[in-house]
């Protein structure tokens, strides 16, 4: 398998790192969506990362869908999302709340950093989406005493949210202030620690 994107982009990291604790051998090609566009366009047309090259081939190119793909590669009892309800969805949900919160990350990015013209009022909307969705995670994470958000075993949620944070925290230093979300910063600061999240990671890298 060929993954495709750099890591500072979370949903490439989670992959990445989804990738090494299965075990599944792959190729990194870390190309910019800016740097590297006409590299990724005969993989993704949107011009988006990651994109995984299957070994039939075919090319995945969103991150959940890519994640759905390796969990069907290995036996049930590994898959880092529950297979059993209600706990699927409850982990289904975390994933997605902290997903959508670095979309809005990436969303402000764009407009604060690469229009000429600034719309302050999406600047507030996406602003008051990360501190909302923030306040919810931080509530469910504390509320829980396990090692991992639903467990003694590391899930996908807990790769997400972590790698949320990290890109989070490099792309807007001051946006927030992370210490005002204690269980979050706690659980970041030990899936940082993990050799698996160590070896996959890189600075976060402006668009040029």
């Amino acid at each position: 398998m060929i993954l495709i994107g750099q890591y500072d982009s979370p949903f490439v990291r989670r992959v990445g790192i989804a990738l090494t604790l299965y075990g599944l051998p792959y190729e990194h090609r870390p190309w910019s969506t800016f740097g590297d566009a006409e590299k990724i366009r005969p993989y993704n047309p949107l011009l988006r990362v990651p994109a995984l090259v299957v070994d039939d081939g075919e090319t995945l190119v969103d991150s959940h869908m890519i994640i759905d793909h390796i969990d069907s590669l290995v036996p049930a009892g590994r898959r880092m999302f529950p297979v059993e309800e209600p706990a699927r969805r409850r982990a289904l949900k975390i994933a997605a709340l902290a997903a959508g919160l670095s979309d809005k990350a990436v969303s402000l990015f764009y407009e604060t950093k690469l229009h000429d013209t600034v719309s302050e009022l999406w600047v507030a909307r996406c602003r008051s989406q990360i501190s909302e969705v923030l306040s919810v995670l931080e509530a469910d994470r504390a509320a829980r005493s396990s090692d991992y958000w639903f467990g003694d075993t590391i899930g996908h949620a807990d790769i997400i949210v972590a790698t949320m944070l990290r890109h989070l925290s490099e792309a807007h230093p001051g946006l927030v202030a992370l210490t005002a979300y204690p269980a979050l910063m706690a659980h970041w600061q030990r899936m940082e620690s993990l050799p698996v999240f160590q070896a996959i990671q890189q600075p976060f890298i402006a668009p040029a």
